[in-house]
């Protein structure tokens, strides 16, 4: 069974930290035995001073010259001074020793108790970071929140390999809506093309039948007549819901082309608004093409335009403002009437949801359709004085 990695780690630490203590103890029982051989010197020492005065006992030194007897006397002085020295030696090899064990014993222990508390210092530096960074992978496989609150726990690497899971976490996050929203816009897109599918072969017919009426109505009475406009306005209706279900069905297809936004903005500011509304267009003179889809983009640009003047009730003045640069365009179109409220700026691009009476949720989301297939994105927001603001993006 495997050790967890908080003690591996500690285990790793002990063994390197505790090496050379193993190395001096083993120098040191090493030092011990080579000094084992002076206690046999010296137990030799003591035999040969033992026999020199078994010696001296038992010679007669009247016998022998006085410059013998010095030589004997020399001899004997020599051998207890030898004897003498090497007692000394041995004592103080045997208080060495002991002193250098005692040493080497104290110092083992004061190095193990260090190394144990600093392997398991480390350990904990170590294993405690990388255990809650793995408990956030888990959190953030299971698409649960992180923590919140900064932690302080191992190196300051830490806080960065964090702070990368948080962005890692952040953008996955942004990636799983972006794929919902992508995966209902696909299922939106195809019961929107079946609707129109379906709506279209009947009006084809009912339109036929109401032209024929009309062009029979000098017989009819004017009940008739009425029943006949009705027709025709709710065909006319139909037709037009069928043509917004088909064209947000459908993406853009075939060749691109360089698209002048400024010019196609101003050709939509004089004929896509009422004539009680101005809409003036203004360029910083840097990008203003896209590479795109012509009727896509007119379309798109005629349906934000026409939306402004309805919210102004027909009446008003339209900002329009085109920057470029090598990064990219930017376009706003600002109207001055009452405005998104904050909680609906978002779900206005929604498929289906509208405040019209009559609107059929399809105008904004299909705006959003086209340009996200152009590479740009789209938001609502507030002119300042009061009104609504759409800003659009295009990349490089």
């Amino acid at each position: 069974m495997a050790l967890p990695f908080r003690q591996r780690i500690f285990l790793i630490l002990v063994a390197l930290t505790a090496t050379p203590t193993t190395l001096a103890v083993i120098g040191w029982a090493l030092s011990v035995r080579s000094a084992g051989p002076s206690a046999g010197a010296l137990a030799s020492l003591e035999e040969v001073g033992n026999s020199a005065r078994t010696l001296a006992e038992r010679v007669d030194t009247l016998r022998l010259s006085p410059g013998q007897r010095a030589a004997v006397r020399q001899h004997f002085a020599q051998v207890s001074n030898t004897v003498t020295l090497a007692r000394r030696a041995d004592v103080y090899l045997r208080y060495y020793t002991a002193g250098v064990a005692v040493v080497i014993l104290v110092l083992g222990g004061l190095v193990v108790f260090a190394s144990v508390r600093l392997a398991g210092h480390l350990s904990r530096q170590l294993s405690r970071p990388i255990d809650e960074l793995v408990g956030w992978t888990r959190l953030i496989r299971r698409r649960e929140p992180l923590p919140a609150g900064e932690s302080a726990r191992g190196a300051p690497d830490f806080d960065a390999l964090r702070q990368g899971l948080r962005q890692l976490a952040s953008a996955l996050d942004a990636a799983r809506q972006k794929e919902l929203e992508a995966e209902r816009l696909r299922a939106f897109r195809e019961v929107a093309r079946r609707v129109a599918h379906e709506i279209k072969n009947p009006l084809t017919s009912m339109r036929i039948a109401v032209d024929q009426v009309k062009r029979s109505g000098g017989q009819a009475d004017g009940g008739s007549a009425m029943a006949v406009e009705v027709l025709s306005a709710e065909t006319d209706r139909l037709e037009r819901l069928a043509r917004e279900f088909a064209d947000f069905g459908r993406l853009p297809e075939g060749p691109q082309s360089e698209v002048d936004v400024v010019e196609l903005l101003q050709e939509l500011g004089r004929t896509a608004v009422p004539e009680g509304v101005k809409v003036s267009v203004e360029a910083n003179g840097g990008r203003r093409t896209v590479q795109g889809y012509y009727d896509p983009l007119r379309r798109a640009l005629s349906n934000l335009l026409r939306n402004a003047a309805e919210a102004m009730g027909g009446r008003g003045a339209i900002e329009v403002r085109v920057t470029g640069d090598g990064r990219g365009m930017a376009i706003t179109i600002a109207d001055h009437g009452p405005g998104i409220p904050q909680e609906m700026r978002q779900r206005v691009f929604e498929p289906y949801f509208t405040t019209k009476r009559d609107g059929t949720g399809l105008g904004l989301a299909l705006v959003r359709q086209t340009l996200e297939a152009h590479g740009g994105t789209i938001t609502a927001g507030e002119t300042p004085g009061g009104g609504a603001t759409f800003s659009i993006v295009f990349p490089t």
